[in-house]
């Protein structure tokens, strides 16, 4: 199984839609994507949904958590939405949830950062 990866960008928002699985074979595909539409878009903030994300590894923490550290140096938010209980187990498990904020929906997640 491959990774599906949707950027869309909304206003200073980046919306990561990812299918499939984000694992050491995919991590970097998602990494180059993601990072030059932060650095080229003024993107100050991040919803990642991961609704149909169906599994996911340390190196895809790794991105995810590099990509935090990024929006966090133009003092942003990242926030995750419709994560399924497994990947939301290792979010649990590895400490993500003190540093990202989770939201049910991306409509919510949107909500959250002033972008109805």
């Amino acid at each position: 199984m491959s990774l599906n990866i949707d950027l869309e960008t909304k206003h200073d928002v980046l919306l990561i839609r990812l299918s499939g699985e984000l694992d050491h074979h995919t991590a970097d595909e998602l990494r180059e994507k993601a990072s030059s539409e932060i650095e080229n878009n003024g993107i100050r903030h991040i919803v990642l949904n991961l609704a149909q994300l169906t599994f996911m590894d340390s190196s895809g923490l790794g991105v995810i958590l590099g990509r935090y550290k990024q929006i966090k140096q133009v003092h942003g938010e990242m926030v995750v939405c419709a994560i399924s209980p497994a990947i939301q187990r290792l979010f649990d498990m590895s400490g993500m949830f003190k540093i990202i904020k989770m939201e049910p929906t991306e409509e919510f997640a949107l909500q959250r950062l002033g972008v109805a």
